[in-house]
């Protein structure tokens, strides 16, 4: 009796460790690419993203005083990382796509206005192919970049 009892116990503890140390490990190591990621673009420390949102794996990093924007995606099959030095941007918008003559979004990005030579550059930040159950994660990541435009134009404004 004691030892099916013993038994039983070590497979619910297992069966119960084995996932959390997966998800710990996991979390440390996103920590750490974020950190390097954030490093990498502080061009010998000018810029300090003190500001950081994370949400459905991805990453935005806005650092107010020095005007930097970085946007970490990492749902894409291959992680795409976009910088703005925000001194040299005019505006930003928020664009959402939608699909023919539907209210369904397929993509949005973030527009940035260059204040010289009137340039646009489009960084993208939701698309469709890389959600992978399908629109389930567009209002939550619609409402984060709603909010990341905001703070990005109250900087620019600055």
């Amino acid at each position: 009796m004691d030892t099916s009892v013993t038994i039983i116990g070590l497979i619910l503890t297992l069966i119960i460790a084995i996932p959390l140390f997966y998800s710990m490990r996991s979390s440390s190591i996103n920590k750490a690419k974020i950190k390097a990621i954030k490093n990498k673009f502080s061009q010998n420390n000018r810029f300090n993203f003190e500001i950081t949102e994370t949400q459905n794996k991805k990453v935005l990093a806005l650092d107010e005083k020095n005007k930097g924007f970085l946007l970490m995606d990492f749902n894409a099959e291959e992680e795409v990382v976009s910088f703005v030095d925000l001194n040299t941007i005019q505006s930003c918008k928020l664009i959402p796509t939608t699909e023919n003559n539907t209210t369904t979004i397929l993509k949005i990005e973030f527009e940035f206005q260059y204040k010289d030579g009137k340039e646009t550059e489009f960084i993208p930040f939701y698309k469709i192919e890389n959600d992978q159950i399908g629109q389930v994660c567009l209002y939550e990541d619609h409402q984060l970049a709603k909010k990341c435009t905001k703070m990005i134009q109250d900087c620019i404004a600055t």
